[in-house]
């Protein structure tokens, strides 16, 4: 049978003027999108109008909740106790719901950003306590986690549909967490390097970390950031690299883990 994966990318990360990204461009290569709910960035013109291009090129509609640090651009840890977290989360999709509705779609999947997100992939209760939430409020919603972390620990036994992560940008410890950006390396602005590593990636189905360590995975997606500003060139090389080895762009249908 021909291997399938989707494409993913952040995105509706711009601020009224303040642009990021080149979200348009995105949209004609990926096959679904992480939208920002304008807690972390975005505002909800722009996730207005990002709703509404995924919809007119058939892309699937992600909601990308973060910690409320717009200056940060959501990448500072912040503590919230659960009962807060999960309510800051239903906030998020919730918003992204509504936009993605008012434009004729409907949001498939959840993807925590950010710090969120990397705090969560070494909490197994914290993602839980996500997850859980976004599940409150969108029951038959696919939860996107990072592979080979606690987030994917954390929806083994909440019965909801799942999807793999891995990272066309980013470089991983031995953990399966990525690296810190404040480290050397941590994002990979090379687009034929990236490339090169997400078709070997999913060909062996396993991460490869910093070290050369292989750590297998189920991996349903792969992602890069938007706001960097070698996005474009990035998700069109990894595109053509997984084509030419065999691999059929999709979008994830989620099954659990």
């Amino acid at each position: 049978m021909e291997p399938t994966v989707d494409l993913n990318a952040d995105m509706g990360e711009s601020f009224g003027p303040w642009v990021m990204g080149d979200d348009a461009a995105l949209l004609d290569i990926v096959t679904s999108a992480n939208i920002a709910c304008g807690v972390h960035a975005g505002d909800w013109d722009v996730m207005a109008e990002t709703m509404r291009r995924a919809v007119a090129g058939d892309v699937g509609i992600g909601a990308h909740p973060g910690f409320p640090d717009i200056q940060g651009f959501g990448r500072r840890r912040m503590i919230l106790p659960h009962e807060s977290l999960g309510n800051l989360v239903r906030y998020q999709v919730g918003a992204a719901q509504a936009m993605a509705r008012a434009a004729g779609g409907e949001v498939r999947h959840v993807k925590l950003h950010g710090a969120l997100s990397n705090m969560t992939s070494q909490d197994e209760a914290m993602a839980r306590a996500c997850y859980e939430a976004a599940l409150s409020v969108a029951p038959d919603v696919i939860i996107m986690v990072l592979a080979g972390t606690k987030q994917q620990d954390a929806v083994r036994d909440l019965g909801c549909r799942v999807a793999c992560e891995i990272f066309a940008d980013r470089a991983y410890n031995d953990d399966a967490t990525l690296v810190d950006r404040s480290q050397p390396g941590a994002v990979i602005h090379d687009a034929a390097k990236a490339g090169a590593r997400m078709a070997e990636m999913v060909r062996e189905g396993a991460i490869i970390t910093e070290s050369g360590k292989r750590i297998p995975t189920r991996i349903d997606t792969i992602c890069l950031h938007g706001d960097t500003p070698t996005a474009v060139s990035i998700a069109g090389e990894v595109r053509r690299a997984l084509t030419e080895s065999g691999v059929r762009l999709k979008r994830f249908e989620g099954v659990p883990v």
